[in-house]
């Protein structure tokens, strides 16, 4: 792995981040660039199956970006995500260590917590949080 100096390299040359086309502050096209085409359709298709595991990091990250962006851009950056386990996997020898499903919301409690109060106000209920002792 010595021939990329990042993952972000590996993920430039397999083709899994989106183009950068701007121009007079105006946004075009951000399909997907052109890369590795083994690659990048393997990695495509085993990030469909990924997320489908459950209580795994990675569909908690699929679900996580598709509510925003839609489920082909949540599946290629489950793919990207891969490639970068990959990376690391293969550069230091290490095995693959899941971070578990509920990752995103150990790393931010208070920003999960008001995600649930915001969706209960969205339903009509008054939500009046109070810490644990």
């Amino acid at each position: 792995m010595t021939r990329f100096p990042t993952p972000a390299h590996l993920i430039s040359w397999a083709g899994l981040c989106p183009r950068n086309d701007e121009s007079a502050g105006k946004r075009r096209s951000t399909r997907v660039r052109k890369g590795a085409p083994w690659l990048k359709t393997a990695l495509v298709q085993a990030a469909w199956s990924a997320t489908r595991v459950k209580k795994s990091y990675l569909s908690a990250q699929y679900f996580r970006i598709k509510s925003r962006r839609g489920s082909r851009k949540a599946n290629l950056a489950v793919a990207a995500s891969m490639l970068t386990a990959i990376y690391f996997m293969l550069r230091d020898g290490v095995a693959f260590r899941d971070l578990g499903h509920d990752y995103f919301d150990r790393i931010n409690k208070t920003k999960a917590a008001e995600r649930m109060v915001r969706r209960l106000n969205d339903l009509g209920f008054q939500v009046q949080l109070t810490a644990a002792a």
